[in-house]
């Protein structure tokens, strides 16, 4: 059912689409998928082209705009644009620890998980174009993992683009998630020292709190169990442009004193247990690694394996020496499913997935080389999620790709820096910046 309303300055319109679950067997069981449309009101009855948003992840729905927020507003300039809840994801068929028992054990939530990479996306996407648009090519702005799925998109159905924008997501074309991970330690080690170095008061605070949390086990209001190693995991707000801030911030107000002595206060529970719960986007931590595979390698658990090559992560062997603790990254681990009740019921799928060797490839160098759609990049200089080195290759891989190599944002540069991003990669896309 179709639905129009407005907000300040914009129509918006729900659409709702069917798309096989496989698209190679177009005849069997489909998902549901939705987007929202959003026009700028003095615009709603022209003929404008389409931008469809690919949002990061993998497993958030798309952004909920209100108005003109953002890099928004500088779209709905020129373009009828199209948010797309990716499947499983938002508004669409909903993949969790609710509704994937469905599907039968494991072993089939596993199959059924691993339609739910880019190659699948995209191709939904292409089922969605020939519906709206009548057959005309849009353009694809893809952030972080929506870039990746737009560098599938360049390599399986270029003839659907008008042009691609991808900002902060330009992924290796050939790296296993070992390779990855093994990159993204360093990077993160950064992050944190440079975290330290503006917040020094810091580096005891969160030693305090670790050195509780491996001598008392406790549990969040939710039901996640806070151990030291989910207490790292909040180092993934480093990879953002007010992250450092916002940790700063929350660890500030860690203890209570009680007539039993300091305690984690109910203040800093709460702010933590909403930073780490899956519950709104479980589909994240199940298929995490899953964009890393490429070949009949299982990813088997990558950053849990490659974590241990960096001994300088480990909590109890720091607390025991005087060096700071380190936070963690974007990373999945088998202990997140244990910590998380949203998670629980679905660590024996989430093992399926890891231990999956039928992965098939997600880039084609040939076609990417042979690139005929204008393509402009952002490539964020220390960008802690996706390897600034991995991303210059790649870049060099796709035929007439500009980039435009930035430290003036971090990963979340097209949101932070609102309509400039946006403006600026559009230009390279035209020859004219």
């Amino acid at each position: 059912m179709t639905a129009t309303y407005r907000q300040p300055g914009v129509v918006l319109t729900d659409r709702h689409f069917t798309v096989p679950l496989d698209h190679e067997n177009p005849a069997g069981e489909t998902v549901e998928l939705y987007a929202r449309e959003v026009v700028a009101g003095d615009k709603a009855a022209q003929g404008l082209p389409w931008l469809v948003y690919l949002q990061g992840g993998p497993g958030f729905g798309a952004n909920r705009f209100v108005g003109k927020g953002g890099w928004l507003g500088r779209a709905l300039k020129e373009y009828r644009v199209l948010l797309l809840d990716q499947r499983g994801t938002g508004h669409s068929t909903p993949a969790n620890r609710q509704t994937l028992p469905l599907r039968g054990g494991p072993a089939a939530q596993a199959d059924y998980l691993a339609r739910f990479r880019a190659d699948s996306i995209v191709r939904d996407c292409e089922a969605i174009r020939a519906e709206l648009t009548g057959g005309a090519p849009w353009t694809v702005l893809g952030q972080s993992y929506g870039g990746f799925c737009a560098v599938n998109y360049l390599s399986t159905a270029p003839e659907g683009l008008a042009a691609a924008v991808i900002t902060g997501g330009l992924p290796s074309l050939d790296a296993h998630a070992d390779d990855v991970y093994r990159a993204a330690f360093p990077r993160i080690e950064r992050k944190v020292t440079a975290h330290y170095a503006r917040y020094p008061q810091d580096v005891e605070r969160a030693r305090r709190i670790a050195d509780h949390l491996l001598g008392h086990d406790v549990i969040l209001p939710n039901g996640y169990r806070l151990t030291v190693e989910a207490f790292q995991s909040l180092g993934i707000l480093l990879g953002t442009s007010e992250g450092s801030h916002r940790l700063h911030y929350l660890l500030e107000h860690a203890f209570v004193r009680t007539p039993q002595g300091s305690v984690l206060s109910d203040a800093f529970q709460e702010d933590v247990q909403g930073l780490l719960s899956y519950a709104r986007h479980p589909l994240y931590a199940l298929v995490h690694e899953t964009i890393y595979g490429q070949d009949e390698r299982p990813t088997a658990w990558s950053a849990e394996r490659v974590r241990a090559e960096f001994p300088q992560f480990d909590a109890a062997k720091t607390l025991a020496g005087e060096e700071p603790l380190l936070f963690t990254g974007e990373s999945v681990h088998p202990w997140t499913f244990d910590c998380d009740p949203a998670l629980r019921p679905l660590r024996e799928t989430a093992d399926l997935l890891a231990a999956r060797t039928d992965w098939t490839p997600l880039y084609d160098r040939a076609s990417l080389a042979a690139n005929e759609v204008p393509v402009a990049a952002a490539v964020y200089h220390d960008d802690m999620y996706v390897d600034r080195a991995h991303a210059l290759e790649t870049a060099r891989s796709i035929r007439g790709l500009r980039t435009w190599v930035t430290d003036e944002f971090e990963h979340d540069g097209v949101g932070a820096g609102g309509p400039r991003v946006l403006d600026r990669l559009l230009a390279l896309t035209r020859d004219e910046a």
